[in-house]
């Protein structure tokens, strides 16, 4: 275990790695980003923010809280790859007030180019923070994230660029792809952590058997998607894009049943992590049928990935990195299960539901922020105290 000197430590715990700050700060943002948005949706405010309400909400729940969440749980993990110290102290508090001042800059009488030099250097800053330890180790297994955070990082400035120019296509493809990058983490992090998380919480110390096949399949396949969006492959139903979702819908349905053990049901911190990464499959499926000709909105698609697959893993690996990194027990009260479960709820109401009634809609962004609520009312002190065993972290 790293173990750093005691006068290099942040005297306070939220600033001691990544993962508190990000973590408890993209929290609470989405709740208060669902709270505008559902208020918006429903007359009660008037939208605000610079550009719509719409432009907002897209680029912010992608690139505001999921990004937060994907940068606090990866400079973390990049200690553990590493064995050197994380991101602590000054700079992880400028990288953070970086992130703050993003979120922000929506409701500032600030010039457009101001806030999309803001909002796109977020990204890079997060790669090189990465890049150096990986760099330092020859870590070249894990080469690929941080070109994954530079696509995602491109990903933002197509959808910046396309708010700059007032271009709804060239915003749509941006988020779009950057959203299916976000999918294309999930299947690289996800192939690791979800069956290593299974067997341990069982009390199986046996690895689990490698499929390199499978992973490599995977990877192609999701990294195959954002570009395509990216160059517009999916503006119109493509039967080359039918293929390839159908494919992405096999390969993940593949995994999930290799992964599966029947006594993670008993254990909220596996199952969850199960059900989300099952979103995926409806995700790919949608689109392979709309591809295909079938009439399916493809938004229910797009929101099956970023309410049940997105939000869901995000949500259950918080809640398990932050006992984790804090040093307590792997156990969850019924609270975080509930919230767990809310997720879900919330992921099913959106796609099965709001077809059929709007009132669908105001009880998904509910489900979802009461999940958000009983995470923080349970995280909150455990991301803002020391470890509970005097290690650093």
């Amino acid at each position: 275990m790293l173990v750093q000197p005691s006068a290099d430590r942040p005297r306070q715990a939220l600033w001691a790695l990544g993962f508190r700050p990000f973590f408890l700060a993209g929290s609470v943002f989405a709740l208060l980003a669902l709270a505008l948005w559902g208020a918006v949706l429903v007359g009660a405010l008037p939208p605000t923010p610079t550009g719509g309400t719409l432009a907002w909400h897209r680029h912010e729940m992608l690139f505001g809280f999921a990004v937060a969440i994907v940068a606090g749980f990866l400079l973390t993990a990049v200690q553990n790859w590493s064995g050197l110290p994380g991101l602590s102290g000054r700079p992880l508090q400028g990288l953070f007030l970086l992130w703050l001042l993003a979120r922000a800059s929506w409701f500032l009488p600030i010039p457009a180019w101001l806030l999309v030099l803001v909002h796109g250097a977020f990204l890079p800053l997060v790669a090189v923070a990465l890049a150096r330890p990986i760099i330092q180790r020859r870590l070249r297994n894990n080469y690929p994230i941080v070109a994954l955070v530079l696509l995602l990082a491109a990903c933002q400035w197509l959808t910046l660029a396309g708010w700059l120019e007032q271009d709804e296509r060239w915003q749509r493809r941006g988020v779009l792809a950057g959203l299916w990058l976000v999918a294309a983490m999930m299947s690289v992090i996800g192939g690791r952590v979800i069956p290593f998380f299974t067997r341990r919480g069982l009390g199986n110390m046996a690895p689990a058997p490698a499929r390199p096949w499978l992973d490599r399949a995977c990877l192609l396949g999701s990294i195959a998607v954002p570009l395509s969006y990216a160059v517009g492959l999916n503006d119109t139903p493509q039967p080359l894009m039918a293929g390839l979702f159908g494919a992405l819908t096999l390969l993940h349905a593949v995994r999930l049943l290799l992964w599966h053990d029947r006594g993670l049901w008993r254990l909220p911190l596996l199952w969850s992590l199960h059900l989300a990464y099952a979103w995926l499959i409806p995700a790919c499926l949608g689109l392979a049928l709309w591809h295909a000709g079938v009439a399916i909105n493809p938004s229910l698609a797009t929101h099956a990935l970023a309410v049940g697959a997105m939000t869901g893993l995000i949500v259950a690996m918080m809640a398990r990195v932050s006992l984790g990194h804090t040093g307590r027990a792997l156990q969850v009260p019924h609270s975080v299960a509930c919230a767990f479960a809310l997720i879900q709820l919330a992921a099913l109401v959106r796609v099965a539901l709001v077809p059929f009634t709007t009132l669908g809609l105001g009880l998904s962004v509910l489900l979802g922020g009461g999940a958000l609520v009983l995470f923080l009312w349970h995280y909150l002190p455990i991301l803002t105290r020391p470890r509970i065993d005097g290690m650093p972290g």
